[in-house]
């Protein structure tokens, strides 16, 4: 598989409904994210970063994401985030816990917010704890 110069790149790639997924997602993200968090292709997927891994989107049609169907959402330091709703799967990774789906239907952009400002409060500490004093 080739390298991705853009969004546009992996869009042309996705099936529809894997499409829909994704944008979604990315514009959940995009939208309430702090200006300093920056969104690249990685591994040809979208991965959002601020100081550190924040998230990262992953469709099973792009190879080496693990998964044989629907968009693969993790967070990089699920380990690290409360998940008071127990929302997320943890899987065999210790680190990303994730969610995978199937249809846009299934994306709950309330639980997804809840864990993205916990995410982002945790990549803010980790500046803080870089500090020399």
């Amino acid at each position: 598989m080739i390298k991705f110069q853009s969004i546009s790149q992996l869009y042309d790639i996705l099936p529809e409904h894997k499409r829909i997924i994704v944008d979604v997602l990315r514009q959940l993200i995009s939208e309430n994210i702090p200006e300093y968090c920056k969104e690249k292709l990685s591994f040809n997927v979208p991965y959002f970063y601020g100081n550190k891994g924040i998230c990262i989107i992953w469709p099973s049609t792009v190879p080496g994401g693990g998964i044989k169907s629907g968009v693969f959402f993790g967070f990089w330091y699920g380990n690290k985030l409360m998940d008071e709703d127990g929302y997320l799967i943890h899987g065999k990774n210790k680190q990303i816990f994730y969610r995978i789906y199937q249809a846009v239907d299934e994306i709950d952009p309330e639980a997804i917010l809840k864990l993205l400002q916990e995410a982002v409060s945790i990549d803010v500490m980790y500046s803080f704890s870089k500090r020399k004093v």
